[in-house]
């Protein structure tokens, strides 16, 4: 999972390292989760957008496909975008992919703040990705928690499994959340930083705070806070803001998750799931903005895992005759057909779910 208050700013040459790539981590991963905030959002740029693919789309479609990631879904409201990449590997397996979004600035008519969510089933789990843009500023904690609360209570989804967003496995929750540190000088903080003694911060960070108070945070974790806070810097520089406003550096940017508790809507003989945080880090090496990237890795150990594909397609591994290219595609019981389900030709390589050469209506 990546989030990344990006302003706005242009994509960068490089994200390598953002989606830890020269690790080598991105290699066995199987899902990636990008969150973005304050992506350019001007009309004539949303316009331009709308008829083509925007450039962050671009840049990490780009990127990821060479290491067989497959662009699942995304979602956009304004400034605020949500892409959900898999292993193409996974796709028969994915289902009930839907999106939501919801608007809480200006008292819900503006999109500036809110947000963006992609639901699925993944190998027969219900799993959410949540990115939100909260409200700035120090004294604006309890609206924060306001608008999260009015996210939640929102985004509802259709079909018969995890209708809200609770009610889902797995959550994990992220975005430019903008909680702040309390009660410290601007000048402690940067000693503590510059001292790295981080840990004498986190007992007055916000969210730490509100994890322990607000009932609509119980259950959700994080990892340490290992790393300095991630807002705000000069941009194009690691310097935090030398403005005449001079504000106080904070950890804006969070990545969350939750896990259902077991037993709670869960069905008979399923199982719960485990998951384990391998890595919470920011990446300082970014100085296109005001913000400095944060990312997580995961590790998900399902209880039972649904790996019978809904469609089997089935064709023969040569063609030396045009007659012999003939696909054939066999349903799972239960299966529930559509008058729009098709069927795609993609080469070796494909981006995501459009990118396909051709395609025939599954009559």
């Amino acid at each position: 999972v990546v989030t990344w208050n990006v302003g706005t700013a242009m994509p960068p040459s490089d994200v390598t390292s953002l989606l830890h790539l020269k690790a080598g981590a991105t290699k066995e991963a199987d899902m990636i989760a990008i969150g973005l905030q304050e992506v350019n959002s001007k009309l004539n740029k949303r316009l331009k957008d709308a008829l083509f693919t925007d450039q962050w789309s671009e840049l990490f479609m780009d990127v990821l496909s060479p290491f067989s990631f497959v662009l699942v879904s995304t979602v956009r409201m304004q400034g605020l975008f949500l892409l959900l990449f898999a292993k193409y590997q996974h796709l028969p397996f994915l289902r009930d992919i839907q999106t939501d979004c919801t608007r809480t600035g200006l008292g819900g008519c503006w999109g500036n703040k809110g947000g963006v969510s992609v639901r699925l089933s993944v190998f027969g789990h219900m799993v959410c990705f949540l990115n939100c843009h909260l409200p700035a500023h120090l004294e604006k904690a309890e609206q924060r928690k306001q608008d999260f609360a009015t996210i939640l209570h929102m985004q509802q989804f259709e079909g018969r499994a995890a209708n809200g967003i609770l009610d889902h496995d797995l959550v994990f929750w992220f975005g430019d959340l903008n909680f702040r540190i309390e009660s410290l000088d601007i000048r402690f903080v940067k000693y503590a930083i510059d001292s790295n003694i981080l840990s004498q911060l986190w007992e007055k960070d916000q969210l730490n705070i509100a994890k322990s108070t607000w009932p609509v945070l119980s259950g959700f974790q994080e990892g340490p806070l290992n790393f300095p806070p991630t807002f705000k810097f000069d941009v194009g520089t690691n310097k935090y803001d030398s403005s005449v406003k001079k504000r106080k550096p904070a950890w804006t940017d969070r990545i969350l998750w939750k896990i259902k508790a077991p037993g709670a809507g869960c069905p008979p003989g399923r199982g719960s799931l485990a998951l384990s945080q391998l890595c919470y880090c920011s990446h300082m090496e970014y100085t296109v903005s005001d913000h400095k990237p944060v990312a997580a890795v995961f590790a998900v150990q399902f209880a039972s895992k649904a790996d019978s594909p809904a469609v089997e397609i089935c064709v023969a591994e040569e063609w030396s005759r045009p007659e012999q290219a003939v696909v054939r595609y066999r349903m799972a019981t239960g299966f529930h057909r559509s008058s729009w389900d098709w069927i795609g030709l993609y080469q070796v390589g494909f981006r995501h779910p459009k990118d396909y050469v051709s395609y025939v209506w599954a009559r």
